[in-house]
């Protein structure tokens, strides 16, 4: 089902300064639990032009805003040049991943859609690393809190279930609400029914927090299982066809 995209979102886009090869929303967004005042986290990749590749004043690689533009449209963007952001999807950097598979899409060239498929022969079964990586952080920042926030309890659930089913399908689904539909997750609709009623602060009892502990670690254990399991290959395959569209993308920047 086609989302539709608010036409802010849209709007910055257009105005961005480099021409996108794609931009998508990612973040609460598309994790599928925003609150009421949540930002919009827009990401991408951008064309720098080849007199900015080569010449002696260099083009911005990396773009970052972080703006107020409105009592109710918060934006955080980033957007990395084509090389830059080519050479991440290479390494074991799931948000490149979710960024570049987002459903969200703001605005795409058609090229968007040949990265997506050498993108999936970048996938390796050592991407599991990042989400072992990213659920120990928010598991940290939530286990330090008093009161304890929703939030962060809800991104360790969601890095931990996208890590596992990517070791299983060698498929990127960052969605928490689709992910439950196979993990079935009992106590996650609920949380996610706060989350999304509530402010970015909604908080948990301390008394529940002995259960989510015993979760976490379950999670943790099923995602090293599912890791060692994995059919995904150990390195990349994709590096050759993303040189082959790197070039073809600068040059057409002439």
């Amino acid at each position: 089902m086609k989302k539709m995209i608010d036409e802010r979102l849209k709007h910055e886009a257009t105005h961005h300064p480099y021409p996108l090869l794609f931009a998508t929303v990612s973040g609460a967004h598309l994790y599928g639990f925003p609150s009421p005042d949540s930002d919009f986290d827009l990401r991408g990749s951008h064309i720098l032009p080849v007199r900015e590749v080569i010449g002696l004043d260099e083009g911005r690689e990396t773009i970052e805003v972080s703006a107020m533009r409105d009592r109710f449209f918060e934006l955080d963007l980033v957007t990395h040049d084509i090389k830059k952001f080519f050479g991440l999807v290479l390494k074991k950097n799931g948000y490149v991943l979710e960024q570049l598979f987002s459903p969200l899409i703001v605005q795409a060239m058609p090229e968007h859609e040949e990265l997506k498929a050498i993108a999936k022969s970048c996938i390796t079964r050592h991407h599991s690393h990042h989400y072992f990586g990213f659920a120990a952080t928010q598991w940290k920042l939530f286990d330090n809190e008093n009161p304890h926030r929703i939030k962060p309890l809800l991104y360790v659930f969601r890095v931990l279930l996208t890590g596992i089913h990517l070791m299983q399908t060698g498929e990127i689904e960052a969605n928490l609400l689709t992910l439950n539909e196979k993990f079935n997750l009992s106590y996650l609709p609920q949380l996610i029914e706060r989350k999304l009623s509530g402010k970015e602060k909604s908080t948990l009892e301390d008394s529940d927090i002995g259960f989510y502990q015993k979760e976490y670690e379950r999670l943790r254990t099923e995602l090293e299982s599912t890791h060692q399991k994995s059919h995904l290959p150990d390195e990349p395959h994709g590096k050759a066809e993303l040189n082959d569209l790197l070039i073809r993308l600068r040059m057409n920047s002439i």
